[in-house]
């Protein structure tokens, strides 16, 4: 099921109002849960694509049992892209349709995974912590690359880690999921510890180095995004909704 996303009234529209929205928001990240202990119950990957060239966004929504990786759900999103590219902002170009596939979903998602950032984000806010706030769902970030933070290159063992570094304070960690393959970069988005955002990235990268929550999401989101495309579907314009 594809869900078509109108973008919402008053969202923002200029880079002052969507950080002050980060600013409003960022308050209300939880940090003291562990959160949902890995290999049990649901675990939901999300993702998005884009079509610049016809203003559009794709998202999906991937539930697994986490004891054995199947898929239970699925679903999709498509609508307009909602913000200008602007680093450090993105996620305002992607909640209104990640938001739409969540809801969509017939069961519930559990432990929601972003492929991208939570507190390792410049204003440590990232697209985990700012979608684990409006649903209330414990949220982690598992990322390709550090941003602008620093870390020491992890031993060569799979389950290796090192500090994932803003100055003195450690904002996520550098996970090796695979023996001698570049790391990926963990964060906590919402109600949930790094220890167990850590656990949670091994336990889905049983045989890749992404975890399987995100490869499963990323290959619907770009199905999505080439059937609105070959059926000429056009970006929403702004709603009430």
């Amino acid at each position: 099921m594809t869900t078509t996303v109108r973008i919402p009234a008053g969202w923002p529209a200029t880079e002052e109002q969507a950080r002050a929205v980060q600013d409003e928001l960022r308050g209300r990240v939880v940090r003291d849960e562990p959160g949902p202990p890995s290999g049990t119950g649901h675990v939901t990957g999300v993702d998005v694509a884009y079509d610049d060239e016809r203003d559009l966004v794709a998202a999906a929504a991937v539930v697994l049992d986490a004891a054995g990786l199947r898929v239970v759900a699925e679903t999709t999103a498509v609508g307009r892209v909602s913000f200008p590219y602007v680093p450090g902002l993105l996620a305002f170009r992607e909640i209104p349709t990640v938001l739409a596939a969540l809801d969509a979903l017939p069961c519930p998602p559990g432990l929601v995974v972003c492929d991208g950032y939570g507190l390792a984000h410049p204003r440590r806010f990232g697209l985990a912590s700012h979608l684990g706030v409006l649903t209330g769902l414990p949220t982690i970030g598992v990322a390709k690359n550090p941003f602008t933070f620093t870390h020491e290159d992890p031993d060569t063992p799979r389950g290796s880690a090192s500090p994932l570094l803003a100055g003195p304070d450690e904002v996520g960690r550098a996970l090796r999921t695979r023996d001698g393959v570049k790391p990926v970069f963990v964060s906590v988005g919402h109600r949930t510890s790094l220890d167990n955002a850590c656990a949670h990235t091994l336990a889905l990268t049983p045989a890749h180095r992404l975890p399987e929550t995100t490869r499963s999401a990323d290959a619907l989101c770009r199905r999505a995004l080439r059937e609105a495309g070959a059926a000429g579907l056009s970006g929403s314009s702004r709603s009430g909704r």
